[in-house]
This record gives structure tokens, C-alpha cells and sequence, in this order.
């Protein structure tokens, strides 16, 4: 029962906490039996209660730093969520004893249950995969050569767009298992210490398959920024394709980044993206020339559904804001790495809604009653969800605003800009038809390409 509520709770969470979240290779998960699911860990315990979400499968119990048990109400929850406490080494000169950890981990793995696992140890900030402890191996090998069942390994990658801001976007891609079959046994009985050795290397090697890997975040940008110009405009990708198009474009680079003419694309590709961020402007933002008058029309649409809405939402704001600017201090103020930002504004929130929402229901039901008092609570929580669409429509009516505006005042610098894209664009398609694998299908045919890279829209 505890665990049903907390599963709620952490559909509640990321839902919220994000306005998007997409799911790639949900086909490769066992529909029963054990799973380890190994995956990269960049946003500390954002990234668990993403796995348990969207993984599609219950119960998965997590390897957490026993250090987390010294917060009594984070300690409660771990322990209700079935969380494995697990001491590093580093953080006690070596002097440590797992054998109770690994015990419980036995157990739950032959129950049939997940286990989820971030085989680089820690959480990080980094732009690329970490190098891999040994102990997601060592755990799939030993419980798996006890004989009582069959173990799988399943790589994931969480892919986060602004991690830390509220209604931002994040993707999980489920990779092909990796099934801890007889050769692995046989392997592992004969050498154990080899065999461990392989099998986090093939690990390694698959999760890298499915992480986006630069050595640093301005290689990155420059990647993203590529795919972009590469991209047809009226071309569709699913969240999997769109992953792999960057996929291919990190490969890409730095397998020719020492060409003089990958040299002179990124000298190019950065100059543009810096003039971008000057006029305060979007890439996408170029791709068509809409006139102010239709823009204006669709501003008053927007508008127009704003109003409609805001009498709901405005309980929701003025009650709910509060609790944002909270949680904002909070993840700031007391964050120790960037990587944890996210995990203590949803800590934040979770103590301070409650509290709010009981003393909305005590000031309403001392007043009017107890069915008030219930109504009130109902109504704050319809009114929350109405209060996200608001900001989010006000911040994209801002924006819109602000685009049309530099449009206005700024013609002669975007048209300027608008022919350096169009020229980036015939030269970052040349060099991918230069260096791409002939022998890798293309994600997009010579029709998608037909289209130039400026669309000019009617009056």
C-alpha cells in the first residue's frame, strides 16, 4: 500500500516537474523476471524517480549512498521505496561492509524484482559518460551463478534539457539487454575477476551506445547546433530519431574534427550561434519569415485563450508562487553541485504544498466548514494545473512578443543572418554527404532536402 503511494507520488513529480518526457525502447524491457537497470546519472534523484515512472515496471529498488539515511524524512521514504543503503568506499578510507547490501540485493533480484543501478557511482554534471564501476557486473554475475534465475541487464540513458528548471523536457532510452547468459557463467567460474572486468566494458560500451557522449559542453553545443542546420524543415522525427540524428552528429565530429573543413564548419557554426545569442534569438526563429501582421494575429489568439483561462489560474498563482520562489531559493541556495539542483526544489515542495494546502483547508473549514474546506482543497489543486498552463502561455506570449519586436527593429541584421544560415546549411549537408558511413541508412530522403533552409510564409 506504502509502496503504491509513493509510485503515485512519483508519476505526480516528474509529471509536473516536467512538461515533457519522452520514452525510447520501452520494447527492450522483460515483461517480468529480473532486470537490472543500469543507467547514466546526471541529475542525482531525479534520475531514479524518472526510471521508476516510466520503466514500466514495479518494484524497482535503488542502490543509494547510506549517507542519504542521515535525512530522517529522506530516510523514510528510501526505506518505504525498498532502497538499498550502500556505503562507498571512498567516503570511509576503504573501511567498509557491503555483505548486508548485497545480501538484500540477492534477494530482491531472485524475487523477480528491478533493480536500478548508475554504474558511474556518483551523480555529475559532466557531458559524457563516466568510467564505470565494477559492481553492477559483479552483482548480475554472482546472483545470476546461484542458479535460481535467469538475470538481465538493461542500459538507459536519461537525456535532460535544462535539468534543473521547472517544465523543462527529458528523454529515456531504454538500449538492448544484455542477458547474463551460460557463456557469461561459464566465464565468470573460471575467472572472475576477467569476467567482471568484460562484462562492465561490454556494459560501457552499450550504454555509451545509447548516451550522447562530447568531450565538453561547448562541443556539445557546436553538435546541436549542427543538427539543427543539417535538419529539413519540414521533416518529422520521433523523439528516438531525434536522438540519434545527434547521436550520429557527436560520432561524426569527432571522428573528423582534426579536418580543415570540420575546423572551419565549427569556426562558423559558433561565430553564428554567438550573433544568435547578441540579437537575443533562436535558430528556429530564422527558419521562416513571418510577417508582423500574421504574427500579431496569432498573438491575439493566444491571448485570447489567456484570458479565458486566467480567472481559474489565478488562486492557483497566487497561492502556488510562493512555494516556487521556495523551492527555487532552496535548490540554489543549499545545492552543492549543479547535479542536484532539481532533487531539492521537489524536496522543497514537497514539505511546503502540503503544509500550504492544510492551512488553506483549516482557515476555510473554521469559517465555513469541513465540505468547504474539502471543496477548497479540490478547487487549489484544478487551479494548480491551470496556473502552470498560464505562466507557460504568458512565457511563450513574452516571448513571441519579444520576437516580433526584434523582427520589427532588427530586419536588417535577420535577413543578414537568415543568408549565413542558409550558406551554414549548404555546407554542414555537404560535409555530412563527405564523411557519413555510406553504409548507415539515411534518416531523411533527397524530397526532405528539396526545401530551402529559409521558408518564406505569405502575408
Amino acid at each position: 500500500m506504502i509502496q503504491r503511494l509513493i509510485i503515485s507520488l512519483i508519476h505526480i513529480i516528474t509529471n509536473t516537474f516536467f512538461r515533457r518526457i519522452d520514452v525510447i525502447g520501452e520494447e527492450n524491457i522483460p515483461p517480468d523476471g529480473p532486470v537490472i537497470f543500469a543507467g547514466n546519472h546526471p541529475n542525482a534523484l531525479m534520475d531514479g524517480w524518472l526510471l521508476t515512472a516510466r520503466c514500466g515496471r514495479w518494484p524497482v529498488h535503488f542502490m543509494a549512498n547510506a549517507k542519504l539515511w542521515k535525512y530522517r524524512l529522506l530516510g523514510r521514504m528510501l526505506n518505504a521505496s525498498g532502497a538499498v543503503a550502500v556505503y562507498r568506499r571512498e567516503e570511509h578510507d576503504g573501511d567498509v561492509d557491503n555483505s548486508g547490501a548485497f545480501d538484500k540485493l540477492y534477494e530482491v533480484i531472485e524475487a523477480g524484482d528491478c533493480m536500478g543501478i548508475f554504474p558511474e557511482g556518483v551523480s555529475h554534471t559532466e557531458s559524457q559518460l563516466s568510467k564505470l564501476k565494477t559492481g553492477t557486473a559483479r552483482i548480475a554475475l554472482s546472483v545470476a551463478a546461484r542458479g535460481k534465475v535467469k538475470v538481465t541487464i538493461i542500459p538507459c540513458e536519461l537525456n535532460y534539457i535544462h535539468r534543473h528548471r521547472f517544465r523543462s523536457q527529458v528523454s529515456i532510452e531504454f538500449g538492448e539487454p544484455i542477458r547474463i547468459d551460460d557463456e557469461w557463467l561459464a566465464d565468470f567460474a573460471e575467472d572472475e575477476r576477467d569476467t567482471v572486468r568484460q562484462l562492465t566494458e561490454h556494459l560501457a560500451d552499450s550504454m555509451m551506445a545509447v548516451t550522447l557522449n562530447a568531450p565538453d559542453w561547448s562541443t556539445l553545443r557546436f553538435v546541436q547546433a549542427a543538427r539543427r542546420l543539417y535538419k529539413p524543415a519540414t521533416a518529422n522525427l520521433s523523439p528516438g530519431e531525434y536522438i540519434e540524428l545527434n547521436r550520429r552528429f557527436v560520432e561524426g565530429y569527432l571522428s573528423k574534427k582534426t579536418e580543415p573543413e570540420m575546423l572551419a564548419l565549427r569556426n562558423n557554426v559558433d561565430d553564428y550561434q554567438t550573433r544568435l545569442d547578441a540579437l537575443g534569438l533562436k535558430d528556429y526563429q530564422l527558419r521562416a519569415s513571418v510577417s508582423v501582421s500574421k504574427a500579431f494575429r496569432r498573438l491575439m489568439m493566444r491571448s485570447i485563450s489567456l484570458m479565458l483561462l486566467l480567472p481559474i489560474a489565478i488562486p492557483g498563482v497566487l497561492l502556488h508562487l510562493p512555494v516556487g520562489w521556495v523551492a527555487a531559493y532552496v535548490g540554489e541556495r543549499f545545492s552543492y553541485e549543479q547535479d542536484d539542483i532539481a532533487t531539492l526544489k521537489v524536496f522543497a515542495a514537497i514539505v511546503v504544498l502540503p503544509l500550504l494546502y492544510l492551512l488553506a483547508a483549516f482557515l476555510i473549514g473554521n469559517h465555513f466548514g469541513l465540505a468547504w474546506a474539502i471543496i477548497a482543497v479540490v478547487g487549489l489543486t484544478i487551479s494548480f494545473s491551470a496556473s502552470i498552463w498560464v505562466i507557460e502561455a504568458q512565457a511563450t506570449l513574452l516571448a513571441s512578443m519579444v520576437s516580433i519586436l526584434r523582427q520589427t527593429r532588427l530586419r536588417a541584421e535577420i535577413e543578414n543572418l537568415q543568408a549565413r544560415r542558409l550558406k551554414l546549411v549548404e555546407q554542414v549537408r555537404q560535409l555530412v554527404d563527405r564523411f557519413a558511413d555510406p553504409g548507415v541508412p539515411r534518416l531523411f530522403s533527397s524530397q526532405d532536402f528539396a526545401t530551402t533552409g529559409v521558408i518564406q510564409s505569405d502575408e
